[in-house]
């Protein structure tokens, strides 16, 4: 069983060196290193055990004010290894959020430590910009991302260009980098 305190610094970490580092998401620097970006590692292993996780995680979101907690990522540490079961629990998860109404109002974006983009090549240097050190969905605020797309030139060229930047790394270095982030603590 993992460390929850070595799965929070791994993805932290992934944060810092992919996400940031790597400018894959051009909004995440600001909330980087502020105590509003939530990290929750979730230790349990079953099916409703974790959809109990994310219906936990999505009340304190949307009940939480955004300077408390502007964003979360829930990191799943012992269970979803598999991709096909993690995009599962991630469908039972979109099914959550619009029964709850907050459709709208939060956002899902997902992440996998073996995420791959249907139809791509699965030796696809695209699929390192959804690769995380853990299984992790994570939850946006919609108003929150609205504002920051508002102020941003040009957000449709941010898949192709991540896609670029990808490419241009190489995926040998990207697995490298990868499996070093998940090691490391």
């Amino acid at each position: 069983m993992p460390d929850r305190d070595a799965v929070e610094r791994q993805t932290r970490a992934w944060l810092t060196e992919f996400v940031v580092g790597l400018n894959l998401c051009p909004f995440a620097r600001p909330v980087l290193d502020s105590p509003a970006l939530r990290v929750a590692v979730c230790d349990k292993t079953e099916g409703p055990d974790l959809l109990r996780a994310f219906l936990l995680e999505l009340d304190l979101l949307q009940s939480t004010p955004e300077e408390d907690v502007a964003t979360t990522l829930l990191v799943f540490a012992n269970a979803l290894q598999s991709f096909d079961d993690y995009l599962d629990l991630l469908a039972d998860a979109q099914d959550l959020l619009h029964e709850s109404g907050l459709e709208g109002v939060i956002q899902l974006a997902s992440f996998h430590p073996d995420y791959l983009f249907d139809g791509e090549d699965p030796a696809a240097t695209s699929h390192f910009s959804n690769r995380a050190p853990w299984p992790t969905i994570h939850f946006l605020r919609e108003d929150m991302l609205s504002r920051v797309l508002g102020d941003y030139p040009d957000p449709e060229a941010i898949p192709q260009r991540n896609m670029q930047t990808l490419a241009s790394i190489g995926l040998l270095a990207l697995k490298s980098k990868t499996r070093e982030l998940r090691e490391g603590s």
